[in-house]
């Protein structure tokens, strides 16, 4: 696949840049292009023309819209496969997680929303115990995954959904990765004291630009 030409946007390209460098804690600036991250990443062949040196490449170019809506942001599996190859040791797994948050406090529509769903259902889990409860976690993803089907009624697809994931089921009881017992970290506090110091931050974000 042929990957389209970046334009550069001068108005937003040092605004843009220093924000995702804030905030994913990473030295963007020190990426070379050598792409040694590029023929490491083992999503490349499912995120299309985007590969991590092309992601920095929109930040550094200031394409904030393609920047914050390309497969690569939704199906980075965090491997850190990218930053052990980086001669700079920029870990673009931060970035891409930085630029998903980012997506979501806009509003933009995920490109896998299988991806976002998972996510969503993750981080609830957490919250409540502390720790992922398979069952859980598995009730909360298929909710909000399976939503849009059953708002149309879509039966073929539930069904389809729900033989695949019963077999997934199965094979996690079956390998012992399925626990049916809740069970609580000790430090429950103060795990939900962060969630909550989390969401402040992010819901300020999402007040300041209408308070300009």
């Amino acid at each position: 696949m042929t990957a389209p030409v970046l334009k550069f946007e001068s108005e937003t390209a040092q605004s843009f840049l220093e924000e995702v460098m804030s905030r994913s804690g990473q030295n963007i600036i020190a990426c070379y292009q050598c792409r040694r991250c590029a023929a490491g990443c083992p999503v490349g062949e499912e995120t299309g023309y985007v590969t991590p040196d092309r992601l920095i490449r929109m930040i550094l170019f200031g394409d904030r819209e393609k920047a914050l809506s390309n497969d690569l942001v939704w199906k980075c599996t965090s491997c850190y496969t990218c930053g052990t190859r980086c001669p700079n040791e920029i870990q673009t797994a931060r970035i891409t997680e930085t630029l998903k948050q980012m997506s979501k406090e806009e509003h933009i529509a995920p490109l896998a929303p299988k991806v976002a769903a998972f996510h969503h259902a993750f981080l609830t889990s957490t919250r409540h115990l502390g720790r992922l409860n398979e069952l859980e976690f598995m009730g909360l993803y298929e909710i909000k995954n399976t939503f849009k089907d059953l708002w149309h009624l879509n039966f073929k697809s539930l069904y389809n959904e729900g033989i695949s994931q019963t077999k997934l089921g199965l094979a996690m009881t079956k390998n012992k990765r399925m626990h049916f017992l809740i069970e609580k970290v000790k430090g429950l506090s103060e795990i939900k004291r962060l969630y909550k110091k989390a969401k402040k931050k992010r819901d300020s974000k999402e007040i300041l630009p209408d308070q300009g």
